[in-house]
């Protein structure tokens, strides 16, 4: 009986991985390829197989540790001789790796029509993979529109593509100019940073080779591929399983430890795709008891690092199905228990049009009434005396031409709305998930809700109480626009701490906003008009702001409620408040 220590084999290019599950204990009995533990990169999980057959002594890393190329990870002890010849520990360099990115490149090669890499920089032009450039998230979002067609010619900053996330639709640019040669996306497909979207054909030395490594990817999570009238499609949805099992296949000879002699092991690299539950962190035994309970991964909370989903999470949220199982069913028209609004056929009563809402309006709706459903809603009035704020701001607007910055009363309510927070920090909070507790927050982020062509938007302003005037003022040109552009990112729409609701010059004397749970308060603000306002001895005309406070009446009572508009129509109506 001999000890072999197990090291991590090479990874494909990944300098450091993370060990996100150990699935056995010390004295199991384990056979040639049953995993040992599985490390999880950026973007693939693998399974170290064991290489021998015998019993597993200790494991030399524990769960969440960092571990890189010939680290070693566990100890076996072996019966026998070793399960395959393998060179010594001093001829180990001379041993030729197949890295699993280049094994998958392999496979994509054999399944796909693969496009082929660009030649020399020096001919008249060359052939350059587009890829999405970063969006600000990791998540994969749903294309809805290709904004280019084979033959176009594309300047550098065209739109290629558009993509709609939850809260935001985002039009993507294009990093080269040159001529579409191929579409390797179609509308409905899942992209992310860095998958490819088109084939262009770029002139002179600009362009770059085709990166082999990160092109297999990015086709991999476009399942589906746009082909142009009369030509062969670019590629096919390849197989995971078969990539995984040419990958597999393809052992990687590992080094020992010292006066070990190296053994044959196989990485089984798992791609995340696109698929239910495949963009999830979780490892394969915790998908094969997903799969043998018929569990859908998407729907389980992981509670593990970077968001992991344990056996537990799927035991849980098992026995929570259970446990609600005889609970009426929410509809899409009403809550739990709420009556379903009957359906009418208006054709009936004469000509209509059925239109489509966007993805936006969708989740709006189905935000707005899971707040309303869910949160207690108190809603109460004021009026703010804005009459010196609106003359400061007009003796701004010389100074703003210099600037390039316009100064909107938006920005004076942000900046007393993060004040207001700060002196009455009841509203700076959200309630647990479990109910049970309140989170204090200690920043400032203010949301403004932004009317767009494709629906409603609500863009943060991060840390507003350490910025100036100006720099709000700057922000809110800034965000808006690119709220109605479609260029908001998905960062740049979370971690709100409450919201300003402004109808501006629309028009109106109030209204009840909804509560952006989890925040707990929102502001609404309508049109501003002169009113006779008694001094003590006459009625003297002032300009008066409608206000309309909402909060959560399970975070903030009427004490709290009453206090923060106190402050607020104090700052609004005397701004040098603001200064103190």
């Amino acid at each position: 009986m001999t000890i072999q220590t197990i090291v991590v084999p090479d990874l494909g290019g990944a300098e450091t991985v993370e060990v996100i599950e150990l699935g056995l204990s010390p004295g199991d009995s384990i056979e040639v390829e049953d995993s040992l533990l599985v490390l999880e990169s950026d973007k693939a999980t693998m399974d170290i197989p064991s290489p021998a057959a015998g019993a597993l002594v200790k494991y030399l890393v524990a769960e969440g540790a960092t571990v890189k190329v010939g680290d070693p990870i566990a100890e076996i002890e072996v019966a026998g001789e070793a399960t395959a010849e393998t060179p010594e520990v001093e001829d180990i360099e001379q041993v030729v790796h197949e890295p699993a990115a280049e094994v998958i490149a392999e496979v994509v090669e054999e399944t796909e029509a693969k496009v082929s890499p660009v030649e020399a920089a020096a001919s008249s032009s060359v052939e350059q993979l587009i890829l999405i450039p970063d969006i600000g998230s990791d998540d994969k979002v749903e294309l809805i529109e290709i904004s280019i067609a084979v033959g176009d010619e594309v300047a550098e900053g065209d739109t290629l593509v558009v993509l709609e996330s939850d809260k935001a639709t985002m039009d993507v640019p294009s990093t080269h100019s040159g001529k579409v040669l191929k579409i390797l996306v179609a509308e409905g497909a899942k992209l992310g940073t860095g998958d490819a979207v088109a084939l262009f054909e770029v002139a002179g030395e600009a362009a770059a080779p085709i990166d082999q490594q990160s092109a297999p990817v990015a086709q991999e999570s476009a399942p589906v591929v746009a082909e142009p009238e009369n030509e062969k499609p670019v590629a096919k949805a390849a197989p995971a399983a078969a990539a995984a099992a040419k990958v597999t296949s393809a052992a990687d000879s590992i080094q020992s430890a010292p006066g070990q002699p190296a053994q044959p092991a196989s990485v089984a690299v798992q791609p995340v795709a696109a698929t239910d539950g495949a963009s999830l962190y979780a490892g394969p035994a915790v998908r094969l008891i997903a799969r043998e309970l018929g569990v859908s991964l998407s729907q389980v909370q992981g509670t593990g690092p970077r968001g992991r989903i344990l056996k537990d999470d799927v035991s849980n949220f098992v026995k929570q199905v259970m446990k609600n199982k005889d609970a009426p069913a929410a509809s899409a028209n009403g809550g739990s228990g709420i009556p379903v609004v009957p359906a009418i056929d208006f054709s009936q009563f004469g000509k209509i049009e059925e239109l489509s809402m966007s993805k936006i309006q969708r989740l709006t709706a189905a935000n707005m009434q899971r707040n309303w459903l869910n949160v207690p809603h108190v809603t109460q009035f004021d009026d703010a005396d804005i009459t010196e704020l609106e003359a400061f701001r007009k003796g701004l607007k010389a100074e703003g031409e210099k600037r390039g910055v316009r100064v909107t009363p938006v920005a004076f309510l942000i900046k007393a709305i993060a004040a207001a927070l700060e002196a009455n920090p009841e509203f700076n909070r959200s309630l647990a998930a479990d109910g049970q507790s309140l989170i204090q927050k200690h920043y400032c982020h203010v949301g403004m809700a932004v009317d767009t062509p494709r629906g409603l938007m609500v863009p943060v302003i991060r840390d507003v109480n350490e910025k100036g005037i100006w720099d709000i003022s700057a922000e809110i040109s800034l965000l808006a626009g690119k709220a109605r552009d479609g260029k908001l990112k998905p960062a740049e729409m979370q971690g709100g701490c409450f919201t300003l609701s402004s109808l501006g010059a629309i028009g109106g004397n109030g209204f009840t906003p909804i509560v952006n749970a989890p925040e707990v308060g929102i502001l609404g603000v309508s049109k501003s008009q002169i009113k006779p306002v008694w001094d003590g001895s006459e009625f003297v005309p002032r300009l008066l702001l409608p206000m309309a406070l909402s909060y959560d009446h399970r975070a903030i009572n009427g004490g709290d409620a009453g206090r923060f508009m106190t402050h607020l129509v104090k700052l609004l109506s005397d701004i040098r408040y603001l200064a103190l």
